[in-house]
């Protein structure tokens, strides 16, 4: 698993811990299969060749973890219903002001079709806001999944009745499965991007989740990638991260205001 280890270090900045190998051969087991080798260290040998180009994609999103609900630690939602949105829509409606939220890591969907239906609460019909999201991961697989918005029904019997009906869902197929609306889906766009590669948008960002991500980085690469995240983030902006993360070291240009919540200061 050395190898393996090292090559998704390199192209995503993962990090394989010890705990997690009997996990990832698992997960590779399914590319082994779906290549139709005979083995782990034949799928090894495989990506050594210049013939693996495309599979490296695929590599990627079979060690990648994809845990994730609508609302998930609610605390990050509820502030920016009541705290962040109502200010900015005040200071920007009327003359076409924008507002953009980044969601870095998207997986399936539910994180930013949770932005989506709490900022659609605050936002109303109005047209004088130019507002967008934007959903980014690096596995390709659950974009699709994210972009199709269709999940089972039973995913959303136990949220809040308070926040259920924000997500405007609709019925789907007839086998127990419900889709966002168009409307919630018409406010994102969703893109592939490896948080260590180069990004192509320029900012600024009125919020960033970056939630259960750096869990699965080392210190350095979590550095340089909150750096990244604090030089699109325009002043007064706000930096949410998981529930059980940290910045790697403080920030001089972050001040902790919330649980898990850190805002850009000027």
């Amino acid at each position: 698993m050395g190898f393996i280890a090292k090559l998704v270090y390199e192209q995503a900045g993962i990090v394989i811990r010890e705990h997690k190998e009997a996990m990832t051969r698992g997960r590779l087991a399914r590319r082994v299969k779906a290549l139709g080798l005979g083995s782990v260290s034949e799928y090894c040998a495989f990506l050594k060749t210049p013939a693996a180009a495309d599979e490296i994609p695929e590599l990627i999103n079979a060690v990648t973890t994809n845990h994730t609900s609508f609302y998930r630690e609610r605390h990050h939602f509820d502030h920016l219903r009541k705290e962040v949105l109502p200010r900015l829509v005040q200071e920007r409606s009327g003359r076409r002001g924008r507002i953009r939220i980044w969601c870095s890591a998207a997986s399936s969907g539910e994180e930013p079709y949770s932005i989506a239906a709490v900022s659609r609460d605050v936002l109303g019909s109005r047209s004088d806001i130019d507002f967008k999201i934007l959903a980014t991961d690096i596995d390709t697989d659950v974009l699709v999944k994210a972009e199709a918005a269709v999940y089972p029904s039973d995913q959303f019997e136990r949220l809040p009745s308070d926040i259920r009906p924000l997500l405007k869902l609709e019925p789907h197929g007839g086998r127990g499965e419900v889709r966002i609306s168009d409307d919630l889906r018409r406010m994102i766009a969703f893109k592939r991007l490896n948080l260590i590669e180069r990004w192509p948008m320029s900012g600024p960002f009125d919020v960033i989740f970056c939630r259960n991500v750096f869990i699965y980085f080392d210190t350095q690469t979590k550095a340089s990638i909150l750096d990244r995240f604090v030089g699109l983030l325009a002043p007064g902006a706000f930096l949410y991260l998981g529930h059980s993360e940290s910045l790697p070291q403080p920030h001089p240009q972050l001040r902790l205001i919330g649980r898990t919540i850190y805002e850009r200061l000027p």
